[in-house]
């Protein structure tokens, strides 16, 4: 297990990525039970696209699943209404990054989300709903020019929150530019936090939202946490509309999760301790809400140069715990530094039946080379017994993702030891591509157990 006493590890998946793709849901679960994790937050890019089998086959191994959906947009827009176009933000300078952002503002764009989530607790067996990046773009978005909402739903709804107008951010000479006018300014922060907790309350607590769906399930608000300046709280609440006490006053959650915001993560020699950083964030959730639990999320390879190890991890892990986090979850489960510099192991055997043996890897393998019946021999009759490998007479194999059925007639009777080299792993399911493949080493065993 990889985590410390008192913490609890969870991990984020994106089945949409290949390393899913082509698999058992089944083999998914018996992957991540392996990688030590009983907690697993799926990532819903498309709420009306879900592999419900998977959420299942988790649930089945007594897993915890929550529901994971972006509040602020979307990276695809099949899914949605003919009007989404509508719904999407206005920012001081426009951005063609891949990700739609819509605004809180439109009530069609909360409505249909509401509705989209409630059906998606009500479908699938999740244990949990969360609602991740639900807030205002972008750090130092002022200074960059990607910062919003300031299109027309924003300053409709800013006159109606404060009777005037919203303030100029493109014009300096103006009056009512936000460095000159500072009454108005800090209405207008308050309206974003308003805004952005009021929104998550609606999806959350409304008439016909998630909680009314189902009232059993587990909620955990997210807001943002970052190391900058001498107050990074006051910094994200004027940026992004983010105010963590009073959004868990207002939501009630069961959990709060503290997402490493971009500046942080994006580092390549990011400290594993950098939680600790995070305490005035801490500090001020505690000030209101003593005993609602935190846990903190970090990002571990979505680049190429921070891609973090199993240290890295375990560190990291430790800290948060002395942190005072109950939790912590990590983005995303394949894309580790381990997924490209660690060759396939085997984890588990098990006999099937009399002719069938189930191996199962730490990591996806592929099939071509596991099928290979050269790269796997009887290392003796007993375990630990000193003799040379002998080949296999094997009368049939199958791969499902990190599983291997090996069919023979002629396995041991008693426990014995396989021996296993050669097996490759799948470079080409990585999120970075480029990288060679590993392979199992010579030498590697596992101890198989007699027939009963």
């Amino acid at each position: 297990m990889i985590e410390p006493p008192g913490i609890e590890p969870t991990i984020q998946i994106d089945p949409t990525f290949d390393y899913y793709k082509d698999r058992s849901a089944e083999s998914v679960a018996m992957e991540l039970e392996l990688a030590g994790y009983r907690n697993v937050r799926y990532f819903v890019t498309d709420e009306t696209r879900v592999k419900g089998r998977l959420v299942s086959a988790l649930r089945e191994r007594g897993m915890s699943v929550w529901a994971m959906v972006l509040g602020n947009g979307s990276y695809t827009t099949g899914h949605l209404p003919a009007d989404w176009k509508e719904w999407q933000m206005t920012l001081l300078r426009p951005v063609q990054d891949g990700y739609f952002r819509f605004t809180p503002f439109s009530h069609r764009y909360v409505t249909w989300k509401k509705s989209a989530c409630a059906e998606l607790v009500r479908r699938y067996p999740f244990t949990g709903f969360e609602v991740a990046e639900p807030y205002f773009p972008e750090w130092n978005g002022l200074s960059s020019g990607v910062y919003g909402d300031v299109g027309p739903y924003a300053r409709a709804a800013f006159k109606r929150f404060s009777g005037g107008e919203m303030p100029e951010f493109r014009y300096s000479a103006s009056p009512s530019y936000y460095k000159k006018d500072r009454a108005r300014y800090l209405l207008w922060i308050e309206f974003r936090v308003q805004a952005v907790n009021g929104f998550l309350h609606e999806l959350i607590n409304g008439p016909g939202g998630v909680r009314d769906a189902r009232p059993d399930i587990a909620i955990a608000t997210w807001s943002l946490a970052v190391d900058a300046g001498r107050e990074p709280v006051d910094a994200v609440r004027e940026y992004q509309g983010i105010d963590a006490a009073e959004m868990i006053r207002l939501v009630r959650p069961d959990l709060h999760v503290l997402q490493t915001h971009w500046p942080d993560w994006m580092r390549a020699k990011l400290p594993p301790d950098y939680v600790k950083r995070y305490d005035p964030f801490i500090r001020q959730i505690r000030a209101s809400h003593r005993n609602i639990p935190i846990g903190v999320q970090t990002d571990i390879g979505s680049l190429r140069p921070m891609r973090r190890s199993r240290d890295w991890l375990k560190r990291f892990a430790s800290a948060a715990e002395q942190s005072g986090c109950r939790m912590w979850t990590a983005y995303e489960y394949s894309i580790d530094l381990p997924m490209y510099t660690e060759p396939p192991v085997p984890l588990l055997a098990r006999r099937l039946d009399r002719e069938r043996l189930l191996l199962a890897f730490s990591k996806r393998v592929d099939a071509a080379s596991a099928l290979e019946p050269g790269h796997y021999r009887l290392a003796g009759a007993g375990i630990g017994a000193e003799v040379q490998p002998v080949p296999l007479a094997l009368d049939a194999c199958s791969v499902d993702g990190h599983v291997v059925v090996l069919s023979s007639a002629s396995w041991p009777a008693q426990a014995f030891e396989l021996d296993i080299s050669g097996v490759r792993d799948t470079p080409e399911r990585w999120l970075l591509k480029g990288k060679r493949a590993n392979v199992t080493p010579a030498g590697t065993r596992i101890s198989v157990p007699a027939a009963e």
